[in-house]
This record gives C-alpha cells, structure tokens and sequence, in this order.
C-alpha cells in the first residue's frame, strides 16, 4: 500500500481506553440511589446496540443527572503507542480527528503518543465536532490529501465511519468499548475495515 497515505485516529475508545471514566461517571450517578452498576450498565448495552451514546441515555433513562467526565481517568491501550511507531516507521502520516475537550494535544504529548502525529483536529478547538463533515475536510486540508488517500479509523459507525466515507475516505472500525454493540443501519456505516483491537490494525495496513 502506498505510503503517502493519511491515518486520521479518533482518540476515545480507540488510541485511549476510557472504561475507567465511564465506571467513574455512572458510580458518581447512581450514588445514593438503589441502582446498581450492573442494572446501569444493562441499560448501558441496550442502548448502545440501538446506535445510541449509551452512558447518556441510561442516565435519563433512570432520571438521574450527568455528572463530571474525568480526564485523568483517560490511559492510551497498552498496544497504542507500538501501533503508532510502527505505522509512523512504515511511512504512514497520522493525524487525530476527535471529539474531545480543550488540551488534547497536551494530554498526547503526555500519554508519549504525539511524537508519532503530525496533526491533530479536535472538536474543543475547532469549534465543530464530528459527524459535522467540517472537521474531517479542515484535517484534510491541513494534511493536503484528497479523501481517498485517506483512512478514518474509529469506534464509533455514527460519528467517524458514515461522516467519513461519505467524504470518500477509506474506514476501518475498530470493535472497542460499548460502541463495538452498534450495527450500521446504512452504506455508509458499514466500514471497509472492521477490527477486534488496535493491534489488528496493522493486518490491515502493513
């Protein structure tokens, strides 16, 4: 495979296990309350197997209230930085397409991560978030690669899979976190690529 090609990343779920931070917002919600973690979190899977972000949904499900998202909580997958130096070595350009809120750059650099990206588009900054196609065509213009030169690779079918090929970029799903329950319920969620873990990605690609 031609090496002029771009890797843009999402960050939650796919370079950054955030299981502790959702177990921290749901023990913070039902505190106090007779739910329990396992009831909240059936709830959590039926949701997410309808397409939707399944810890909000829950909580106004049981009429509880969003409580705070820690960041400290956020650690890289134990396979994530070897994944990176590995598709950096190979020639690949990678770039972050993300969500996420202000100091993402910050927090790669501290996680050992951004030594391997050369570009980073996050929501907090940008001032859209993802599937709003805008943030996938600013990170295409700042890398100066046309879409099909390009490889999206998420968690999520919604938020990086449909915006994403619907632009013409290559897609590989990777099945982590409660967004691996999702089903495409379109073309365009039904990814080119659909892996189990990180690690798979390099089957893929190298």
């Amino acid at each position: 495979m031609s090496k002029s090609i771009w890797l843009f990343f999402d960050i939650g779920s796919t370079l950054i296990d955030e299981t502790e931070c959702y177990n921290h917002r749901i023990r913070d919600a039902i505190e106090g309350t007779d739910i329990t973690f396992e009831q909240f979190n059936e709830k959590r899977i039926f949701f997410a197997k309808q397409n939707l972000k399944s810890d909000v949904e829950a909580i106004k499900f049981f009429g509880l209230t969003k409580t705070s998202w820690h960041t400290e909580d956020m650690k890289p997958y134990p396979e994530a930085e070897n994944v990176l130096k590995t598709l950096s070595e190979q020639g690949y350009n990678i770039g972050i397409i993300a969500n996420q809120s202000l100091g993402t750059q910050s927090r790669l650099e501290s996680w050992g991560l951004m030594k391997y990206i050369r570009l980073v588009a996050a929501s907090a900054e940008e001032g859209v978030a993802k599937p709003d196609k805008e943030i996938f065509l600013r990170a295409l213009s700042r890398a100066e690669c046309p879409p099909e030169n390009s490889f999206m690779i998420g968690d999520r079918l919604d938020n990086d899979i449909e915006p994403a090929k619907r632009l013409g970029m290559k897609t590989i799903w990777v099945k982590q976190g409660f967004n691996a329950y999702q089903q495409p319920v379109n073309e365009f969620q039904q990814a080119d690529y659909a892996v189990e873990g990180l690690r798979d990605i390099l089957e893929v690609l190298l």
